[in-house]
Order: structure tokens, then C-alpha cells, then sequence
């Protein structure tokens, strides 16, 4: 596909999300009808994609118009691309410019338009001084980060290895297990040291939490919103304690034991009955907005609705009761999210701990894009 199809590809899917279909839908069907797309291709028109979605406001406004035409007309024009050329009608390419796009002022990027309106003060807030450098985070694509399994080998070894296979990676200067790969990530999941449990793929800021954490050594600890069973196997790495790992919704768990295998952990897996009222650590990891990584899923920040906000609060309100009655004497209740929104974390927890005044808050930590990769809450609690 020449450039100029790509950005046809490019408006073909941004028009049917517009309509309604899911961005990974929209992304499926049109490679379904693409057969003649290859895999550069494909991944050409993904990235292109994402990169709307990541700055919208600012593409319509360089663009125009808020259609998929407008918007890759914007990309183009903040990315640089010579319009004319791409947008002439050859080569299964865009139709040409029309003269009002051709007039249309050339607009300088603003990240605040790239941030709903109703959300930005909720932004705004975690960077007090100097809102828009956080605001500018969200534009760019975020970067790829590796946690090592210290029972599989070192970082050093991880380095070496993935080099082997054409990935360039460097280490973090502070989380010791974390590399971020800076050339070719899209192989690691064929990569050598993948595919022996040498490397996982973890965001840095989940790593930087379970790093800041003191997990026992003995005992049982429970992840009670494990999801995909990631963080499960980051602290299986790090103690010798029995991990269990548990899902509202238990086939989000259906790839953690070969994971688990090949990372050399046992984690078990346990549906609610199943859950005692003993355990050391409870972790909840709880569904939210996302908000903190909206670099990596920037549709979400377009289809969160102050109503869908609204229902998640309840729900994290609703597992952190559930999850402190599974707490032991002496143990622990972690609460996590990847949102930078008070209302889902600060908030949930002055809540929690008012219907709950045996309850203390020990430690809480936020990092946000500016100093992790993603934007990151943990709060740390005990029994009074």
C-alpha cells in the first residue's frame, strides 16, 4: 500500500468508529476486506489510527472537520506530510484537497483540545503549576517496558538475550527490573527470552508499585481483581508466599497458569466461594477509568461518559468492602487503579475508611505520565 492508501485505510476506520463501532472492530473489519494489506500495513493503519485518537481535537482543528476525512487531514498537516500530494486522488488514495481544506489555517496543536472537556479539571489538578505538560503526555504513543523474572535469570542476561533477536532495550535507572525496549518491541512476544519466561511485558508504573510494596515472605496472599493475572506473577517472583489469584469473571484468568508456568511460579486460581477470611495481603486492583493509561487506549478517553464514572465508583466502593472482610488479623488491604482521578482514588479511599473507621491509610502513592509511563494509585491499609 502506498502512503497515500494508508490514509484512505485511515479514514475508512476512523468514519465507522464514528458511527459507533469499537476502534479494535472497526481496525478487524477493514482488515477483513484488505486482504491485499500486508502486516507493515496493517500495523501502518493501526498506528496512524491511534495516533488520531491520541490527539482528536487538535487533528479536527488542523483538519477542519471532526469526519475521518478531517481528521487524518489534520494528522497529516501536525505531522508534517505533504498534503497535496496524499490527498490527490491516486493511488487509492484520499480524494483530492477541496479549496476550502486547502484554505483551511494551518492551526498550531493544542494538547488541551485532546483532552474532553469535562475531564480536563480532573486532569488538571494532579499537575498543579503546569496542566498541559500533562496534557502533552497523553499525544504520544507510550513506551514499551519489560519486568525481568528473577527466576528465570538477570537483567543483564534479559538485555543479551533480546538483543539476540534485534530488541534494544535499556534499563530504568531506579526500578530494577524494568527495561524498556526501544527498538523493534513488536517482537518480543517471539523473542527468546519471552518465550522462556525471562521477560514479561509490564508497564512501568505497575512495577514501580509492586516494587514500593513490602510483601511477606510467608502467608497467603490473595489478588483479588487479577484480571489477566500480571501483577499475580510480578509478586510471585518477589516472596515466597502462597499467591491466589481471583476474577469476578474467571476466563480474564485463562492464560495465567501457562503464564505462570513459564515464568517458573505457582499461582493458584479460585472463584468467590471458594475465598477464606485469613489472608495476609488482599489486593484490588479494581476496574476504573483507565484515565492514567490513555496513552495506550486513547478511544477510552472519548467513550467515558460522566455516567459510566458514576457506576465505577460504586463498584470500587462495593470491592473494597467485600475484599477488607477477606483481610486476616494483622494483614493487609491494597487498593490500586490506573486512574488519575481523585474521585476513584483519594475519594474511594476517605469513603472506604468512613464507613469503615477500624480501617487506617498507611501510605499512598500517585505517579502520573510525567513520572512513570503510566498514571498509577496505590493505597496501602490496615486495621487500627
Amino acid at each position: 500500500m502506498t502512503p497515500a492508501a494508508r490514509l484512505a485505510a485511515v479514514i475508512e476506520v476512523l468514519d465507522a468508529w464514528r458511527d459507533g463501532l469499537p476502534i479494535e472492530q472497526a481496525l478487524t473489519r477493514w482488515a477483513r476486506g484488505a486482504r491485499y494489506a500486508g502486516s507493515k500495513d496493517r500495523a501502518g493503519v493501526r498506528d496512524h489510527v491511534f495516533d488520531v485518537l491520541r490527539r482528536k481535537g487538535s487533528c479536527e482543528a488542523a483538519g477542519g472537520a471532526a469526519d475521518g476525512r478531517g481528521l487524518v487531514l489534520g494528522l497529516a498537516r501536525l505531522s508534517g506530510m505533504d498534503v497535496a500530494d496524499l490527498f490527490s486522488g491516486a493511488g487509492h488514495g484520499p480524494a483530492r484537497l477541496t479549496v476550502e481544506e486547502a484554505a483551511h489555517p494551518i492551526l498550531e496543536p493544542d494538547a488541551a483540545r485532546d483532552i474532553p472537556d469535562w475531564v480536563r479539571p480532573m486532569l488538571a489538578v494532579r499537575a498543579p503549576g503546569d496542566p498541559v505538560r500533562l496534557f502533552e503526555g497523553f499525544t504520544h504513543r507510550a513506551p514499551v517496558w519489560l519486568r525481568v523474572n528473577l527466576r528465570r535469570g538477570t537483567r543483564e542476561a534479559a538485555c543479551v538475550s533480546l538483543a539476540k533477536d534485534g530488541i534494544v532495550t535499556r534499563p530504568h535507572p531506579h526500578v530494577k527490573l524494568a527495561l524498556e525496549a526501544t527498538e523493534n518491541a513488536r517482537r518480543i512476544r517471539q523473542s527468546e527470552a519471552y518465550l522462556t519466561g525471562l521477560v514479561e511485558l509490564q508497564d512501568l508504573s505497575v512495577q514501580h508499585a509492586i516494587l514500593r510494596l513490602d510483601w511477606p515472605q510467608v502467608g497467603r496472599i490473595l489478588d483479588y481483581c487479577a484480571g489477566g493475572g500480571g501483577k499475580s506473577l510480578a509478586i510471585a517472583d518477589r516472596t515466597g508466599a502462597e499467591i491466589t489469584a481471583h476474577d469476578a469473571f474467571p476466563g480474564r484468568m485463562a492464560d495465567l497458569a501457562p503464564r505462570a508456568a513459564r515464568a517458573g511460579v505457582q499461582i493458584n486460581q479460585a472463584k468467590t466461594d471458594m475465598l477464606r477470611d485469613d489472608y495476609s495481603v488482599v489486593l484490588t486492583d479494581v476496574p476504573c477509568s483507565g484515565s492514567g493509561t490513555w496513552r495506550r487506549d486513547p478511544e477510552a478517553k472519548w467513550r467515558l461518559t460522566p455516567g459510566d464514572l458514576d457506576r465505577l465508583t460504586t463498584t470500587q466502593d462495593q470491592i473494597l468492602d467485600a475484599a477488607a472482610a477477606l483481610v486476616g488479623p494483622g494483614g493487609r488491604l491494597i487498593y490500586m487503579t490506573c486512574s488519575l482521578f481523585e474521585v476513584e482514588n483519594e475519594a474511594r479511599i476517605a469513603a472506604f475508611v468512613a464507613r469503615h473507621p477500624d480501617w487506617q491509610v498507611d501510605a499512598q502513592h500517585l505517579d502520573t505520565p510525567l513520572s512513570a509511563s503510566d498514571g498509577f494509585y496505590t493505597c496501602e491499609m490496615s486495621r487500627r
